[in-house]
């Protein structure tokens, strides 16, 4: 199976995702974006070194020089391709998809992601691929072993963060990076903040000891380690360290929807302006309620995190990001980031004196419900309409799927562009009113 979608391309690497597919791939990148040199990275899974070997020979063949980062997070390709002249990056992740899947993800020469318009041109062209003759003088390859270092220096020097104040709490921080590609760079980026970190599965040999998403469930590791050294905080990251979850110095998961509100929260009391986030429209209402009590407010976008991306280049937004723990900073780069991510959480922790698990507490409260129902021989437009009128008293969203929102809970109806279900996002001040909109979806079949 191969899923194609505007986060790029996800297939089983022994049976789909092999050699020449991605050296399909390669030519079609290599058709598409402007002449230069190209950044490649990987995750930690073991296919990952041969898949990457097949593109860089690849590219090489069609006269590309390319810059092989190895096992470095995704946003640190971004990171290297934005502050660069390269015409643009790939990396070979299947992000949190399981350990016999693998990936790819294309980057433009400004750093940020693929926009859908350029993953339509892209598949097509992989569908209408065609030989092309070596060309007259191969390319190079060139090794880059600082790309980790160089990234987590940016981080660290960011100006919305006050590293000194940081560095006083001398903080005591245990990283999980799920032996995948944040294993070196979060220990590395902590150490920098001058915190204490005790690291587990960071040995960055793919082999991953825990569910691959940073939720709640795949943390016991993680929540224990917490607890048994004291710490104030604890760092979760998926396989391509993208995404960050925080959990408290009591062993709690905050959840990761709480990552960008507590970020942006501590971005809004350094800066004491009046800020505008850009959020998608699954994200919580907690980032909301929590800006406008500081005078900002938040604007929503389609979900995936380029149309994030994109909204915040229309509007000229500074920050923005999505409820899976994933920053945005466009001062460091415009994509997810979870180094960033972990450098604004201190800083917020590093403005007071009280533990995370408070800080978290006098935030906006809300609880989100995820649910799905098969589409298989239902109208989903019948669903829809069926929607429409029993939520008419709500505010509706239609830039995707249908969102219907009130003051204080929403739910959002999308369907899945890979499989015949119809995803439904709720949330509420508890859980109980998020599941009865739940609960009231599912009784229109």
């Amino acid at each position: 199976m191969i899923i194609r979608s505007i986060s790029g391309v996800r297939g089983i690497v022994s049976t789909h995702l092999d050699r020449d597919t991605i050296q399909t791939y390669a030519r079609a990148y290599h058709t598409h974006v402007e002449p230069g040199l190209i950044f490649i990275g990987r995750d930690s899974r073991p296919s990952g070194d041969e898949l990457l070997e097949a593109l860089t020979e690849e590219l090489i063949r069609l006269g590309r020089d390319v810059i092989v980062c190895g096992i470095v997070p995704t946003p640190t390709v971004q990171f290297m391709v934005e502050r660069s002249e390269a015409a643009g990056g790939v990396i070979i992740t299947a992000s949190h998809n399981p350990i016999e899947w693998n990936g790819l993800k294309f980057v433009r020469a400004d750093g940020t992601f693929f926009y859908p318009e350029d993953c339509e041109t892209l598949f097509k062209l992989v569908d209408n691929d065609s030989p092309i003759e070596n060309t007259a003088q191969s390319g190079m390859r060139f090794p880059d072993q600082n790309s980790v270092l160089k990234h987590s220096i940016d981080t660290v020097e960011l100006s919305c963060i006050n590293l000194n104040r940081i560095r006083n709490r001398k903080f005591k921080v245990v990283i999980d990076a799920v032996n995948g590609a944040g294993s070196e760079a979060l220990p590395l980026v902590l150490e920098h903040l001058g915190c204490e970190v005790t690291q587990i599965h960071c040995e960055g040999n793919g082999e991953f000891n825990r569910g691959t998403e940073p939720l709640p469930e795949n943390l016991l590791d993680l929540r224990n380690a917490v607890v048994d050294s004291s710490a104030d905080v604890g760092f979760a990251v998926d396989p391509d360290a993208d995404r960050l979850a925080v959990v408290n110095e009591k062993g709690e998961p905050l959840g990761e929807e709480y990552t960008l509100v507590l970020a942006a929260e501590g971005y809004i009391k350094n800066k004491e302006t009046e800020e505008t986030f850009v959020t998608n429209l699954s994200t919580s209402l907690a980032l909301e309620k929590m800006a406008e009590q500081y005078g900002c407010n938040v604007i929503r976008s389609a979900v995936g995190e380029i149309n994030v991306v994109q909204k915040m280049l229309e509007i000229g937004a500074e920050l923005g990001g999505e409820g899976n723990g994933g920053v945005i900073l466009k001062e460091a780069h415009l994509g997810r980031d979870s180094l960033v991510g972990a450098a604004m959480v201190l800083n917020r922790m590093a403005q007071d004196e009280k533990p995370i698990s408070e800080i978290h507490a006098d935030l906006p409260q809300f609880f989100i419900v995820k649910d799905k129902i098969d589409l298989d021989g239902i109208d989903k437009e019948a669903v829809l309409s069926k929607a429409k009128s029993v939520f008419a008293d709500a505010d509706m969203n239609t830039i995707d799927g249908i969102k219907f929102t009130w003051n204080d809970r929403w739910i959002h109806l999308r369907g899945s562009n890979t499989e015949p279900i119809m995803r439904i996002y709720a949330e509420g001040p508890n859980k109980h009113m998020a599941k009865e909109l739940v609960q009231q979806v599912q009784s229109l079949l």
